[in-house]
């Protein structure tokens, strides 16, 4: 299981952003965040086109989908979908890991016994302005 942002566990950050010219204020090589909607397709494909490690925040069953096929690293959601994410990722063989937000490490044994690929404190999450 992949845990990004626990007190006890060294990870990388994710850098939230809303705009192309954000990602200039991320250090090289971040992980870029974003929203799925359709006011950022123009960061995400961007992200794709120049090979950006890329997560994508998503609200449903289609998002999800559209991420996979956006190239995502990582499918970031609610816990309320992570069991049909994680369904939906083992069966179509997504290259993307299902990240579930979390704010409590008592929900990480819950997770890991769903086999949800990993989890993410909010601390992991930086935003960053243009």
């Amino acid at each position: 299981m992949l845990i990004f942002g626990h007190r006890f566990i060294e990870s990388k950050n994710f850098y939230h952003v809303q705009s192309i010219e954000a990602i200039q204020n991320t250090p090289p090589s971040s992980t870029i965040l974003v929203d799925f909607n359709e006011e950022n397709l123009d960061i995400i494909n961007h992200a794709r086109v120049n090979s950006m490690p890329l997560a994508i925040q998503v609200q449903d069953i289609t998002q999800i989908i559209y991420a996979s096929s956006f190239g995502a690293t990582y499918i970031m959601l609610s816990k309320e979908l992570c069991k049909t994410a994680q369904n939906l990722a083992d069966n179509y063989l997504f290259d993307a890991k299902i990240l579930v937000n979390i704010e409590n490490e008592d929900e990480i044994e819950e997770l890991a016994l769903l086999g949800i690929d990993g989890v993410i404190f909010s601390n992991a999450i930086i935003k960053t302005n243009s």
